[in-house]
């Protein structure tokens, strides 16, 4: 029953639009605060509250490289996310704009 109850939050997290997109940007490749927050056009404050709530879940993983965060996928034990995460549409060009505007 525990593992149903873990499920049951974790895909609790994938029903906000805002928190799907993050973990679909994320499928593609780690990002700092910063591109999430270029790509969703949403606020830095905010874009943090729900990289929390997914880091509280297990869903990403945070490493920090000099004064930046950067925030990557962590579904490897989770794989119904994974498979939810299969079905996403890709945000491959959205994450080359990024590149193309960051560099």
């Amino acid at each position: 029953m525990d593992n149903i109850q873990e499920m049951a939050e974790n895909l609790k997290m994938l029903a906000d639009k805002t928190r799907l997109t993050i973990l679909t940007l994320l499928k593609e490749q780690e990002l700092c605060v910063c591109d999430i927050v270029d790509a969703l056009e949403i606020s830095q404050p905010n874009v943090s509250q729900h990289l929390r709530k997914l880091k509280s879940a297990g869903l990403v993983n945070e490493t920090r490289k000099g004064q930046w965060v950067y925030y990557s996928l962590r579904v490897v034990d989770k794989p119904y996310i994974k498979a939810v995460l299969e079905h996403t549409p890709s945000l491959k060009e959205k994450i080359t704009q990024l590149n193309k505007v960051c560099n």
